[in-house]
């Protein structure tokens, strides 16, 4: 059983027991988050697939943990002009264990 999660302008395969990580969340460690937008669920036996959402799925898990991605280097560059800039990225994310996904 699984469902298709859109959070954070990106979509997630979300099972029960597997842990994710999103875009950072406005949730500490140890809170329930919860995602309505479930896009498409199924059981085993039947698929659902929203337009563009399923009203009766849910998907609830756990915060695990808030961090900040590996960095990445940003390096502008124009030939001839003596411009150069060199700036570094690291992407904020929260990690989510899947507690339920269910479907009324």
């Amino acid at each position: 059983m699984y469902a298709i999660i859109e959070t954070g302008g990106k979509q997630y395969r979300a099972e029960e027991g597997k842990v994710i990580r999103v875009e950072k969340l406005p949730a500490e460690k140890g809170e329930t988050v919860s995602f309505d937008k479930v896009l498409m669920f199924n059981d085993g036996k039947e698929l659902e697939v929203g337009k563009p959402h399923l009203d009766n799925c849910r998907v609830e898990g756990k915060v695990v943990a808030t961090g900040r991605g590996k960095k990445i280097t940003v390096f502008k560059f124009k030939r001839k002009k003596n411009y150069r800039r060199k700036q570094g990225h690291r992407q904020p994310y929260t990690e989510v264990m899947i507690e339920t996904v269910s479907s009324e």
